[in-house]
């Protein structure tokens, strides 16, 4: 059921210029799935789907391949150049993006692999990370600053 519903999502974003989880969600609903945004959110993070620049500039979300260099280096820069400040309270990271940039950067993010990270959620302009420690949260924090 999982694979379907990602095979399906993807075809969406394939074929369709979607902003918005809610407008995913619906049109996987419209499609069958019984989804809700936040199954559409750990999709889009499994997937590691970004959001991208259409045309016209407006935002959408897309496809990427991270064995293909391009695509990485574009991932790349959309983590760097969408993070605006990055802080830390107790064992809690907060990243602040530029509007709309939130669900890239906390791909971005996810693709640490950082065994600390508890968890991470993003809104618009902003990502909340959960991290194991203090320690590891000024660790992590640094890390963020500098890659």
């Amino acid at each position: 059921m999982k694979k379907n519903r990602q095979e399906a999502l993807i075809e969406i974003i394939k074929n369709n210029d979607v902003s918005t989880q809610g407008e995913l969600t619906n049109l996987l609903k419209e499609q069958g799935y019984n989804v809700t945004q936040a199954t559409v959110s750990r999709d889009i993070r499994d997937l590691q789907i970004i959001k991208i620049q259409g045309l016209g500039g407006k935002q959408k979300y897309g496809i990427t391949d991270t064995k293909n260099t391009v695509a990485h280096i574009g991932a790349v820069r959309i983590f760097k150049e969408g993070i605006t400040s990055i802080d830390h309270a107790g064992n809690i990271i907060i990243v602040k993006t530029l509007s709309g940039m939130a669900n890239a950067v906390c791909a971005g993010i996810d693709t640490l692999g950082d065994k600390d990270i508890l968890g991470t959620v993003a809104g618009d302009d902003t990502i909340m990370c959960v991290v194991r420690d203090e320690d590891a949260c000024i660790r992590l924090t640094e890390r963020l600053k500098t890659d």
